[in-house]
């Protein structure tokens, strides 16, 4: 596989920052750091205050915290790689802003009711303390494998491609930008968000927003500008890379690996990289991405603990439909600068950008990781350089530092908390930033598996297809249907994670190229099978099982105490229940709602190739 040096082969061999960027940068970060200490100043040493901002943000800031947060390293990085390579393929994933709608109009009554921290301790009510258990674990375990190792990686990415001559010797020891990027992200990320909890997190987010928005606009039209206009863009990269639904293949297929030789001067050969010709077949992203997307934005601690910070259901409701409202640009902002950047490369007009395509005209996947940092050293001007630059690294902290906020939660109130029920809002939240400080540790370690993936993004869909399906089960059956019982999401989740897990074990010896597995298993073996079938149909498969197992235990067991579950489910809320959701939303919500799904169901038309 790979060297990691490969991805930054295109990047220049000095930084192209100058005096006013960095002024700029400096200038950004010093008001981040100024609004994380007003928020130290103003918040309290207790755990409703850390870990949900004392349930008092707004609309405005619930809805930029949440997409700040979902479109921090993996998006800003991974997906401007995904569009170099695939196209607009990923971009149903960014369409499911309808997702969020889901979470504000059916699961924001039943969350903001039961008044919980978290969505393990909302299992926990509606079905028993194993579900929660063992939700809790397995998400701090999707924590770490994902969103913690996925931003760190992307930090060194970022890192690497616009700082490359960076480096430093320790004892013979040479550390280069990757990681010398990662941990400073690490560092300024951990230090606001342990003194500061989730209301730093919300509230920095929202600076953040508005930078990244601005900042990647101006990136696109920059790009655009040079390119010669979008038609230039479309008659280079095809209809085929315009294109939603791509064609369906044989489940075995997972893509093309084809190696080519980066030659330097003279001819001679540097180094062996790889190009890969990705596809994502309609079949499983009709099916599957849907399942992901309502997992994520409806049931995960990281994206819902916003929502759970409103004061009421009013304002939570709210905050998701302008969350669906900004979830609708990342397709222009990360992808169609990545389709941009791979059109200059293609064509020539940008000749710093050409090593990134192989000899069939394709880009290396390796080098379109730094696409987005690559456009913005050599199309913007300075000024506006460090701007993008400051919000594409505030991008990449906000992320870590919600999901660092989320797994502190997540242990503390789910796991510390119930084996220590005595202990006090202090101690709860100092477990907290010890908890995160050591997620992180694991999460360093697990970036070589990160290294060696097919793609940052492909990476991360990948994980998450593998493990949200049985969440996405239990939740979505549990309140929407009274019989599902405490037997059922205990051994659909335990089914399920199994099964996810297996597949996760198989993959990781071939992605990291161990010994005797360089070429994979032997061809037609039982874990051949297993590792070629192409994971968005592994995924499907999961969810299947899971749904079967939970639907039969269900109903091979007792029913549950319907009394005891009041509220918690759409057949057993009551008539004041019902009343209190209708007088929480007006026109103005149903309005904005069906704007957001007419802008979705646009782009489906458009996007056709």
């Amino acid at each position: 596989m790979t060297n990691l040096s490969s991805m930054f082969a295109i990047a220049a061999v000095q930084s192209r920052l100058t005096g006013i960027d960095w002024v700029v940068i400096g200038l950004y970060f010093s008001i981040l750091l100024c609004v994380a200490w007003w928020v130290v100043r103003k918040g309290k040493d207790s755990a409703a205050d850390y870990f949900l901002a004392g349930r008092n943000l707004g609309w405005w800031v619930i809805g930029a915290s949440i997409f700040a947060s979902n479109i921090g390293s993996e998006h800003v990085v991974g997906l401007a790689g995904s569009g170099a390579t695939s196209g607009v393929a990923m971009a149903h994933y960014e369409l499911h802003a309808w997702c969020l709608l889901v979470l504000g109009w059916v699961f924001v009554p039943f969350y903001m009711r039961s008044k919980v921290f978290t969505m393990p301790e909302f299992l926990e009510r509606r079905f028993s303390e194993n579900s929660r258990y063992i939700l809790s674990i397995v998400s701090i375990v999707t924590f770490i494998v994902s969103k913690i190792a996925v931003g760190i990686f992307a930090g060194g990415v970022v890192f690497g491609t616009l700082f490359p001559e960076l480096h430093l010797s320790l004892g013979g020891l040479e550390i280069d930008s990757f990681w010398i990027g990662s941990v400073l992200v690490i560092a300024l990320t951990g230090l606001y968000t342990a003194l500061g909890g989730m209301r730093a997190v919300a509230y920095n987010d929202a600076v953040q927003v508005v930078v990244l928005i601005v900042g990647s606009a101006c990136l696109t039209f920059y790009g655009l500008h040079a390119l010669g206009g979008w038609s230039e863009l479309r008659r280079i990269c095809g209809s085929d890379m315009f294109n939603l639904w791509k064609p369906l293949i044989p489940a075995g297929v997972q893509g093309t690996w084809t190696p080519v030789l980066e030659t330097g001067a003279g001819g001679a050969i540097v180094k062996e990289a790889w190009y890969f010709n990705g596809n994502f077949p309609w079949l499983g992203m009709l099916f599957c991405a849907p399942i992901i997307g309502l997992w994520y934005w409806c049931t995960d601690q990281y994206i819902v603990q916003r929502a759970l910070g409103a004061p009421n259901e009013h304002v939570a409701r709210r905050g998701s439909i302008f969350a669906s409202f900004l979830k609708l640009s990342p397709v222009y902002l990360f992808i169609v600068p990545g389709l941009v950047c791979y059109a200059l490369a293609k064509s020539g007009k940008v000749p710093e950008l050409t090593s990134m395509i192989g000899p069939n005209g394709q880009a290396i996947s390796s080098a379109a990781q730094g696409a987005f940092p690559m456009m913005v050293q050599y199309l913007l001007p300075p000024g506006l350089r460090g701007i993008v630059v400051a919000g594409l690294l505030s991008a990449l902290m906000g992320s870590l530092a919600g999901v660092f906020n989320a797994c502190s939660t997540l242990f503390t109130v789910d796991l510390y908390g119930k084996w220590k029920p005595q202990a006090t809002q202090h101690q709860l939240v100092k477990t907290g930033r010890i908890a995160t400080t050591v997620m992180v540790l694991i999460a360093m370690a697990w970036i070589p598996v990160i290294k060696g993936a097919q793609g940052l993004y492909n990476y991360l869909q990948a994980v998450q297809g593998y493990l949200a399906p049985p969440i996405f089960v239990v939740f979505f059956f549990g309140v929407f249907f009274k019989r599902m019982n405490a037997q059922g999401a205990f051994w659909s989740m335990l089914v399920g994670f199994a099964l996810g897990i297996f597949r996760m074990l198989v993959d990781t010896p071939v992605t990291l190229g161990l010994e005797g597995f360089q070429n994979g298993y032997p061809t037609g073996s039982f874990l051949w099978i297993v590792n070629n079938i192409y994971f968005q149909y592994f995924s499907v498969l999961i969810t299947i099982v899971s749904a079967i197992v939970m639907v039969v235990v269900s109903h091979m067991t007792a029913a549950p105490d319907y009394a005891r579950i009041e509220s918690l489910t759409f057949e057993t809320q009551t008539h004041a229940d019902m009343q209190s959701t209708r007088g929480s939303w007006s026109w103005r919500e149903v309005a904005a709602s069906a704007v957001v799904l007419t802008c979705i169901l646009g782009s489906y038309l458009y996007f056709r190739g």
